[in-house]
């Protein structure tokens, strides 16, 4: 979800130019698997487009050279990536609620069911991550 919020804020605000955006996996329990349904409900209910073809990769290390930042939902991804990708020098992992202003933890859908609970707090995060850069 969150990497598709993030490109429907940059389309709105005309900048898909100046962004590359793309959303990786820690583990390796969803690779090659598509969007999850009620994922997919959520995000149309908004008129969020998504990419019906996406399916999930696991993050690399070599990600770290490709991106100027990597946004983890929750605590538990940012352990997981540590595994992946060791070193942060250039300070370029963070939570997603950092840029909403709190230390929390995205809601996780997975556990509560509740996509719109997520959908909000990646939303907030996005805005804030784009209204500081």
């Amino acid at each position: 979800m969150g990497e598709f919020i993030l490109k429907s804020l940059v389309a709105a605000r005309g900048l898909s130019d100046q962004y590359y955006i793309e959303s990786a996996a820690v583990s390796t329990e969803e690779i090659g698997n598509h969007i999850y349904p009620p994922a997919k409900r959520c995000l149309m209910a908004h008129g969020v487009y998504f990419d019906p073809e996406k399916t999930a990769r696991q993050v690399r290390r070599s990600d770290y050279d490709r991106f100027d930042y990597i946004i983890c939902m929750d605590r538990s991804n940012l352990r997981l990536i540590k595994w992946i990708i060791p070193d942060d020098p250039e300070g370029k992992i963070h939570l997603m609620m950092e840029y909403a202003g709190t230390s929390r933890d995205v809601a996780d859908p997975w556990y509560t069911g509740d996509f719109e609970a997520t959908f909000a707090d990646i939303s907030a995060g996005c805005e804030g991550f784009l209204a500081q850069k």
